[in-house]
């Protein structure tokens, strides 16, 4: 008797949209933390690190805790993503697509580094995916 056995097939099952927008919160997470790892072999960066600059910004008490919020953010989006009810979630997370959206449109302005470029594309399709998903979820 010839019978073909069922666990050794690949099974897909279904992934929750709340899944799928948390995943791609911690995915932007670590992009943007590999980015700036990768940043600080730019030749002179470490310098202007050492003399206060944080990219072309001054790093100032204020310039540093906006980019905690920025950072802040999509930490917590990871868990908000999964425990918020789906009215609210939906609209919380096309919110902060859109916001991330249009950071990482920023970042790239004047940008040459094809390294970096290539995070902020990467950043931006991540972004988008977020803003689709939670669009058509409702």
């Amino acid at each position: 008797m010839n019978s073909k056995n069922k666990t050794s097939e690949l099974e897909d099952m279904k992934i929750n949209v709340k899944t799928k927008l948390s995943a791609l919160w911690v995915s932007i997470m670590l992009l943007y933390i590999y980015a700036d790892i990768l940043s600080f072999f730019r030749p002179g960066q470490v310098e202007k690190m050492l003399e206060g600059f944080m990219g072309p910004f001054p790093a100032t008490e204020g310039s540093l805790l906006i980019a905690s919020i920025l950072m802040i953010i999509p930490a917590v989006m990871v868990f908000l993503s999964i425990t918020l009810k789906p009215k609210a979630n939906r609209w919380v997370n096309i919110i902060f697509g859109v916001l991330y959206t249009l950071v990482n449109i920023s970042n790239l302005i004047g940008e040459t580094w094809v390294y970096y470029l290539l995070f902020g594309v990467v950043e931006i399709v991540f972004t988008s995916l977020i803003i689709r998903y939670a669009w058509k979820w409702g």
